[in-house]
């Protein structure tokens, strides 16, 4: 009963999406205190894509939960990382392309999420409207399944429509022209419309709801009529469509007026029931020759012929009812039922994000703005802590504290030294520290060579791209590397200033290293080593006196003072604040995030108790320290008998030895930091070398690409310029064999003569010669051929402007002028009345 059209299926390639995503993933959304593994749900992802991409050709009814599965990860994903971060080349080839010599782009690869959810978004469009023409339209279950993916391809269509430009930033190919992308859902849209008409055949509804059911398919066949007959259009879709809403739309306003005509002969108009089956009987036919198709709605312009003839019998006998000129029947009112469906937040039924755990980009960077805010605060309140301390360090290494009030008679290795050497030498003494020190040219090393590398890749890549722009000039249209790698060279700027910070810090460790070098060594050698290393203060001693005793206090809330320190720093270290459901909250409830406010008010909350712990402690060490100094000039002024030179010189070698205590647990602690940065680094680095590594691969698939096309067009450019200078060479040693005849005395015709006028002189009268397919006759004025152009680049040799289209004759010519169907030139259909009251009816001309 119903003929109806499937779109056809964008054909894809394969491609390894496994690395470039674990790539990024890696670099944007893991760190070393958090990695981020994803590796099972990418490769899931990539199960997915190759089962949906194929299994959409199947066009089964299963099939369309594939590739909505497919679309729906796609899509989650996309919101959730930047999409032209991901290299990887997909290419999708065009779903009309029939290897047409002078058609559009073939193919088309962009490395973007966005380019894949537009193919992906389109073939489920076209999926939908094959399972929409598999159905049966005899069932209602297949007409109500038929009419709802007609209504969704025709919303996805018209989505993209008004998307595609702004999610490629390209040229498409021409299935994905806005132009194109109109037309084929106007297109869907009337054949759910058509749907609806049958299904209320089927249902039996009333014959006056049918009617205008019918009337509104009219239209929209109408307007896809004019969309489909655009040149940018009709150049690329099958040529039997055209005719088949030629057809359609002349169809269903006879179907329209059958349908009409019944309700007339309910309400005994028998003279209207007339003249709108005869208006039906007239289109039903026209709709019949317009499509080629003989049978498209025979069984109901039987029905109208058995009507028209019962009823002018009944008028003849009976009525004798007046028949009313066509023009002058009641219009029939439109109803729409069909319309362009939303595409739904998911297609799926059970649709389960396999990336749940990664947050939406917004999200993503308020998540990352704040662990700089919190990473700032910690290490602000950390350094100041640890310059407090080292200060505090220095003050007593000064003073000879606490090692001047054990050294009471020079025999012995003071108590708190022997403890410092022990825990030296348990953390592997001098030798340790020197090999962690070696260790740091290495690790910088590494990171510079990933470094430079990386930005030997993308320098590459640009000299490349800019040889082949300089080589193909405006042929060369793909965007320059130079804007897409901007922000790769801002990230290789930021990471050579953070590589030369670390050497800058690296001479600092090495220089403090030096400095202590003599008493890190003695530290390392044990006790007894360091007592043979001491000089002896001589026979005096030191008395325990007051001072000596309130130092020796003071020396404990020293120890207490670094203990709280260390519980702090700890602290600090430890306090988390889960930011990521605020974040979405936010998100979600003012479609924004304040990251400012909602991190510095996260901030105090969480870090406000121990920025005020801080702040006592350092007020306290003001404090001790005053306290300190007092009580060791007391404790010098009551020492006596010391021998005053000999005391001094063990006093300097104590206080040696106690800075080279401290500084080699601040140097191990630097140390540490350092190799834990620089392997850090190198995480980072390797990750951006990948990304830089997919982003170049991507391209350099993609200029492959763009020189295959350019190459064949050239190639084809210059075997159609052979064939034209051959038809030339032939056509103009034919004109020197046979020379023109002298053209006759001109003769003169009078005004209104309806005589013919002189033989036209050469070229006209030669033979015309046939040209082989895309020739162009040597000579210009042919009226019979229209000139087109050639795209530009791919006749470089030949002196032709064009190849000729199909000759048209004089009397096609004339049709022409006026026939509604101009445009296509194939099949000549009749036009039929224009009647009174349904002026907006019959098929609208081409614009």
């Amino acid at each position: 009963m119903a003929e109806v059209v499937a779109l056809p299926l964008k054909k894809p390639s394969d491609v390894d999406v496994v690395k470039p995503l674990v790539n990024l993933i890696t670099s944007t959304f893991s760190t070393a205190d958090n990695p981020e593994d994803y590796s099972s749900q990418i490769q899931e992802f990539s199960k997915l894509r190759n089962h949906a991409i194929w299994k959409a050709f199947e066009k089964y009814e299963s099939s369309l939960e594939v590739i909505y599965r497919y679309y729906d990860q796609l899509h989650a994903l996309e919101a959730k990382i930047p999409p032209t971060d991901v290299q990887i080349p997909f290419k999708w080839k065009d779903a009309f392309n029939k290897g047409s010599l002078f058609g559009g782009r073939v193919s088309l690869t962009i490395s973007s999420l966005s380019y894949e959810r537009v193919c992906i978004l389109y073939n489920i469009a076209a999926l939908q409207s094959a399972v929409a023409a598999n159905q049966s339209l005899e069932t209602n279950e297949g007409l109500k399944l038929a009419a709802k993916l007609f209504q969704q391809s025709a919303g996805i269509l018209l989505h993209l429509k008004n998307t595609v430009i702004g999610a490629i930033q390209v040229e498409p190919t021409p299935d994905l022209n806005p132009e194109t992308l109109h037309a084929l859902s106007s297109f869907m849209l009337a054949q759910a419309q058509e749907v609806f008409v049958y299904k209320a055949m089927f249902d039996r509804m009333k014959e006056a709801v049918t009617a205008k059911l019918c009337i509104q398919c009219s239209e929209f066949y109408a307007e896809a009529m004019m969309m489909l007959q655009k040149d940018s259009v009709r150049q690329i879709i099958d040529k039997d469509w055209i005719p088949l809403v030629a057809g359609k739309q002349a169809a269903f306003i006879g179907l329209a007026q059958y349908f009409q005509s019944v309700v007339c002969k309910g309400n005994k108009e028998i003279g209207e029931e007339i003249a709108r089956l005869q208006t039906a009987i007239e289109l039903l036919k026209s709709g019949q020759q317009r499509s080629s198709r003989t049978h498209l709605f025979q069984d109901y312009l039987t029905k109208a012929e058995r009507a028209l003839a019962d009823a002018n019998k009944d008028n003849d006998f009976i009525y004798h009812d007046r028949i009313p000129d066509s023009k002058h029947l009641p219009v029939i009112q439109k109803a729409a039922l069909a319309k362009p469906l939303p595409i739904p937040e998911h297609f799926s039924s059970n649709f389960s994000d396999l990336f749940a755990g990664l947050v939406p980009m917004p999200v993503h960077q308020a998540l990352a703005a704040y662990e700089v805010r919190k990473a700032e605060l910690v290490n602000r309140e950390i350094n100041e802590l640890r310059v407090a301390t080292q200060f505090l360090n220095g003050v007593l290494a000064s003073l000879n504290l606490p090692a001047a009030l054990e050294d009471t008679s020079g025999e012995v290795v003071p108590q708190s030294l022997v403890e410092k050497s022990v825990a030296v030498s348990s953390m592997g003494g001098l030798s340790k520290l020197d090999s962690m020190i070696s260790e740091l040219p290495e690790l910088l090393q590494r990171n510079t060579d990933i470094l430079n590398e990386a930005e030997r890749m993308l320098n590459e890549e640009e000299a490349s791209d800019k040889q082949l722009k300089e080589q193909f000039k405006e042929k060369w249209n793909r965007t320059p590397s130079a804007k897409l790698t901007e922000t790769f060279k801002s990230n290789i700027s930021k990471y050579r200033e953070i590589i030369n910070t670390a050497i800058n810090a690296d001479k600092i460790i090495r220089e403090k290293f030096e400095a202590h070098k003599r008493g890190m060594n003695l530290l390392s050698g044990g006790v007894e080593y360091m007592k043979a290393s001491l000089p002896h203060p001589g026979s005096g001693g030191n008395q325990d006196t007051d001072a000596s005793r309130l130092l020796r206090g003071l020396m404990e809330e020293v120890e207490t003072l670094k203990a709280e320190r260390d519980t702090i720093e700890g602290e600090l270290k430890s306090a988390t604040t889960d930011m990521k459901e605020k974040f979405l909250m936010s998100l979600a409830d003012q479609g924004s995030i304040n990251e400012a406010a909602l991190s510095t008010e996260a901030l105090g909350r969480s870090y406000g108790t121990l920025q005020q712990q801080v702040k006592e402690s350092l007020s306290r060490q003001q404090t001790l320290l005053a306290r300190i100094q007092d009580a060791n000039n007391e404790m010098i002024q009551q020492r006596s008998g010391t021998d005053g030179s000999s005391r001094q010189e063990r006093d300097v070698a104590l206080k040696e030895l106690a800075a080279a205590h401290d500084a080699f647990v601040e140097l191990q602690r630097h140390l540490s930091e350092g190799a834990k940065f620089y392997n850090d680094l190198t995480s980072v680095l390797v990750a951006f070398q990948n990304k830089v590594s997919d982003f170049c691969f991507a391209r350099k698939t993609e200029k492959e690409e763009l020189m295959k096309d350019l190459t064949q067009d050239l190639s084809r450019g210059l075997v159609i310029n052979y064939y034209l200078l051959k038809i030339n060479m032939s056509f103009l040693d034919s004109a020197k064999k046979e020379p023109p005849a002298r053209p006759p005395p001109p003769q003169f015709t009078p005004a209104g003569s309806m005589e013919s006028t002189a033989s036209l002189p050469y070229p006209l009268q030669q033979p015309q010669i046939m040209p082989m397919p895309y020739a162009q006759p040597p000579i210009a004025p042919y009226p019979q051929y229209t000139a087109c152009a050639l795209p530009t680049g791919y006749n470089p040799y030949a002196t032709i402007a064009g190849y000729p289209h199909h000759p048209a004759t004089s009397h096609q010519q004339q049709q022409q002028q006026h026939h509604p169907y101009a445009a296509y030139p194939q099949q000549q259909y009749t036009v039929y009345p224009t009647y009174p009251g349904y002026q907006n009816y019959p098929h609208k001309p081409v614009p």
